[in-house]
């Protein structure tokens, strides 16, 4: 499938471990996200290198994302056992620690597969990450390669460009950030923010 965005993410049910650390077998995608904004983020394995860093980043700034109504849910082939012992392993062990979002089991590869973001090789998930809105469509979609760890500040910022243009219908030109101004989608409106902001591009 490639690229999503523009397309309803792909739904699933699927074990994972809650943000409290309760362990559950049918965790739903739609019903969990239902009505809200969220970003579904994929990561190779458990008790690995990199990944550790990105969980707790997103986990630092987990109360960023639901100031602005965003649910934050991460996916790997690990079982949800496994992700319920890297939870509960001190950060200082190499563990991410009680990590208060959900964490979900696709130990038969099926939804990395569905989002198309399964390494050709190694046969764990590329870092991939979905910001899917209220109508559950992506809106955005970065995958990187297994060595490159992700800017979680990004992700926020671009829930903040997403919520300006739904607010105010103007889109959002290169490096916009939040208390910035926005662009009116027609020739006048480039012309007009250019003339006023192209040097600083």
């Amino acid at each position: 499938m490639g690229v999503l965005v523009g397309r309803k993410a792909p739904n699933f049910t699927a074990a994972a471990v809650l943000g409290t650390g309760e362990i559950v077998e049918n965790f739903n995608l739609h019903e969990q996200i239902k009505g809200k904004k969220a970003v579904v983020f994929f990561y190779p394995l458990d008790f690995t290198f990199v990944c550790p860093s990105e969980l707790i980043a997103f986990d630092h700034r987990l109360a960023e994302f639901q100031k602005r109504g965003v649910e934050v849910i991460g996916v790997s082939i690990d079982s949800q056992f496994t992700h319920n012992a890297w939870r509960n392993t001190a950060e200082k062990d190499g563990g991410i620690g009680e990590v208060k979002y959900p964490l979900v089991a696709d130990v038969k590869h099926t939804i990395c597969k569905a989002y198309d973001v399964e390494h050709p090789e190694a046969g764990v998930a590329f870092r991939a990450s979905f910001l899917i809105d209220e109508e559950g469509v992506v809106r955005h979609q970065i995958v990187n390669d297994l060595p490159l760890g992700r800017n979680i500040d990004e992700m926020i910022r671009l829930v903040d460009a997403l919520n300006f243009h739904q607010k105010h219908g103007d889109v959002c030109p290169a490096g916009w950030k939040e208390g910035d101004e926005g662009m009116k989608a027609d020739a006048k409106g480039v012309a007009d923010y250019l003339s006023k902001n192209a040097g600083k591009l």
